[in-house]
């Protein structure tokens, strides 16, 4: 699948439950919208992240993905312990100077 080196990285990270490395996809500033809650900084993004993983122990599974610019859309199966697993979910990156500068989660 055609997705920037970052993004990858990303998925890497999060299928590894490895915080520090998908820490380091963030620039210093990200915001990441999900489940209607706002999470801005990397402190605030990997404290998310934490905590969705012990919640739900979810595996997202990339399926597909389109890149214009600097957006990167990829729709990704989401399975977990939670009601309605799997969904499929998209995440719209937004990539400012090689790092995850926004990603909204839908």
């Amino acid at each position: 699948m055609d997705m920037p080196d970052i993004v990858n990285l990303y998925f890497d990270a999060d299928s590894g439950s490895n915080a520090d490395a998908l820490s380091d996809t963030f620039a210093t500033e990200a915001v990441v919208g999900d489940e209607g809650s706002r999470h801005q900084g990397v402190v605030a993004i990997r404290e998310w992240w934490v905590a969705a993983k012990r919640a739900t122990q979810y595996a997202s599974e990339p399926l597909e993905s389109t890149i214009d610019g600097s957006k990167v859309l990829v729709r990704a199966k989401v399975s977990g312990q939670f009601p309605g697993s799997p969904v499929t979910l998209s995440y719209a990156f937004t990539i400012e100077n090689g790092k995850i500068a926004r990603l909204e989660i839908r």
